[in-house]
Order: structure tokens, then sequence, then C-alpha cells
């Protein structure tokens, strides 16, 4: 059987993944292999290795997170990283390494599969996010992968401008819409005993991350706590910030505004099934998250894009960009809610498509030739 070895390193990402990874433990052809590494195994970002245990073997868990997460800790995280995860890799000898996205654990998993010879496949290449040093990493990542699957045409277009093989380069669509498809969400009650807090007339989840690329992520965040602590009626559902470079900082604000704001809950980690049930049952998410792009639309709730970090992606109609300035987020919030913007968000359009992606993945895992595949050659565009 071929093996698939699977990397995750964060919430966000393994929510993502996971109807990937559930087809993969069930095929008769491919066997899964998977490595848990990141946020994911510190209690101070959830402990989400448990909610993966739960369902599924854990073959290697990697443990990076050594360091402070300024930006000389993420160097050192990234250290142990390529190391840790090269010799995870090395004990399992896969026939594939399937990574997703941007991080920089991601980064450094494809670094080691690349150093190792082994083949890589790379998931939502093609995309921008201007406002995190992630972007780099992105397309680092697609110039070490040597098959890709993509979420949208205009992504695809983009990892063959990077010089990839077109007949390697799958656009398969948005891997979030999946799990709004195929997960059994839960009822507002169930929802509301499972994270003992009773929502309001008005609700808004806020899941907001530190800016890589600027040094002022707090200032923004400040801005958002200004706003949100003007508002009537209304309950405020936190996420709290990933592991990247100023992350905790940013979640320390978030603990000190629910102890004064009873009108507040914070979550280190909600996981898939409550993550995705919170976005049901608000009426807004207000942040700088992917998922404000990649599955609220689908779900029918509108988006406040505060600031720069997600500059360049594909966005619905229902996503309303700010500045991160008390006042314009208190104006998109006031827009969010007329009825105008209602008819728009509820047309739920989303142009991250509406397909199964997994399967088309799983499909090409299963048949794709790895024979020289590693031996790569850069696709001039005539």
């Amino acid at each position: 059987m071929r093996k698939i070895c699977v990397i995750t390193g964060s919430r966000a990402e393994y929510g993502l993944l996971y109807w990937l990874i559930s087809e993969l433990s069930i095929s008769d052809s491919l066997r899964l292999q998977l490595v848990v590494t990141g946020s994911h195994l510190r209690s101070e970002y959830g402990n989400t290795y448990l909610e993966i245990q739960n369902e599924f073997n854990i073959d290697k868990k990697v443990d990076i997170l050594n360091f402070s997460n300024g930006a000389l800790g993420v160097c050192k995280s990234m250290g142990e990283a390529i190391s840790k995860i090269g010799k995870a890799l090395s004990d399992l000898s896969p026939d594939i390494v399937v990574v997703l996205g941007d991080r920089y654990e991601i980064f450094c998993a494809a670094a080691a599969a690349l150093v190792l010879g082994i083949p890589i496949a790379h998931i939502h290449g093609g995309e921008l996010s201007a406002g995190a040093i992630d972007e780099a990493f992105r397309h680092s990542i697609t110039k070490m992968a040597n098959i890709h699957f993509t979420a949208a045409k205009e992504y695809a277009k983009r990892v063959a401008q990077l010089g990839e093989d077109p007949k390697f380069i799958f656009n398969v669509g948005g891997m979030g819409i999946e799990n709004i498809k195929r997960l059994k969400l839960l009822s507002k009650r169930k929802f509301q005993d499972s994270i003992k807090f009773k929502l309001n007339k008005k609700n808004i989840l806020v899941t907001y991350h530190p800016l890589t690329t600027k040094k002022d992520s707090q200032d923004d965040f400040k801005e958002i706590l200004k706003a949100i602590s003007e508002l009537k009626d209304t309950n405020i559902i936190f996420t709290k910030a990933n592991s990247d470079a100023g992350g905790m900082a940013i979640n320390k604000m978030i603990d000190e505004y629910v102890k004064s704001h009873p009108n507040s809950i914070a979550f280190a980690s909600l996981g898939s099934l409550r993550y995705l049930s919170a976005l049901k049952y608000v009426d807004i998410i207000l942040g700088n998250s992917s998922s404000g792009l990649l599955e609220a639309p689908s779900l029918g709730v509108a988006t406040i894009n505060v600031g720069s970090r997600q500059d360049g992606r594909l966005k619905a109609l229902s996503v309303i960009d700010t500045k991160p300035v008390k006042s314009q987020i208190l104006k998109a919030i006031k827009l969010a809610y007329t009825s105008k913007f209602q008819k728009i968000v509820q047309k739920k359009q989303n142009p991250y498509g509406n397909s199964k992606p997994s399967k088309a993945i799983i499909k090409v895992l299963k048949n794709i030739n790895l024979k020289g595949i590693t031996v790569k050659k850069f696709k001039d565009i005539v």
C-alpha cells in the first residue's frame, strides 16, 4: 500500500484536513501516516492533539515549541522542526508527504521532505496573504512540492506562474466548504451547552492573529477591543491567536478583556465542530482569520476583515474590509447588520467552490505516477 504521511501543526489547518485524513484512514489502497506538531502539543493552545487522537492514530508527535513565541523563538522552533520532523519522516519512510497552507512549521516539514527525497503534495498553494510572512512560506512550499491541489482557478494559475508543471496542478476547490457540507453541526441549544455560554440578541465571533510583517499588531487589536466594548445587546466569543510571534501578547489582552466584560468568553480552541457551529449562530466573524473568507460565506455569516493579513485573497461579497481603527470597525459592524447587506450575506456565495475536494485528492494520491516526480524542471510561461 502507498504510504501517505499527513503533517498538521495547527488547529485551523487540521480542521481543513479532517475529511482528507478521514478518507485516508479508511482507504483500502492507501495507508495513512499522521504526524502532529506545533501548537497541537501545547496546553496554552488547547492540547488539540487530544481531539485528533480520539479519532485517528498519531504515528509521531513532534514537539517544537520549546522557546518564546517572539521572532527569535520562532527561528529556534524552525530549527527544531526541520531536525525533528526530518527524523520522523526518516522513520516512517512515506511515499508522499501531504501538507497544507503556509505556516512556518509546514514550511519546515516540506524542507525536511525535500532533503529526504520524499514527494510532497501541497494543498492551498498559489494564494496571497500580504499581511503575513506566511505568504513567502506558502510560495516556498510550492517550489518544494511536486503535486499541487489548489482552491480556485486563479490560484492554480499562480502556481503555474511559479514555474510548476500544469500536469501536476489540480484545482480541487477549498477544503473548508467540505467541513460545512459533511459535519453535522450542533443545534443552538447544544452549542450553548457545550461552551457554557448563552447567546444574546446579537453575537460576534472574534478571531485575530498577529501580523508577522509588522510590529504593532497589539495596537491594531486594541482598536477591535475598543470597538466591541461599545456594542449593546451583543455577546462576544473569542478564539485565541495562533503560535506566531506576538500571539501570546494578544491572548493576554483577550483574557484581560473577558475578566471585565461578562458578555464575553474566550477559548484556546473550540475544535472544528464547535467552531463551525459558532459560525452558524453568530451574526459576524470579526478579525483577520482565513475562516472568515473560506467558510463563513457558505454559512451565511458576515465577515469583517480587519487589517492587511488577508490582502490579495479572493473574497466573497459578504466580506467587509476595514482598517484597524475603532471608528471604521464600528462603521463596518453597523453595515453588516443592515437588511441590504444581510440579503447579500444570505445568498451564501463562496468563490472557493462547492466541491468535495478530499475525494479528488485521494484519487490523485492513489493513481499518480511517482517515478521521477522529485526531479523538477522549471516550466516557463510561453
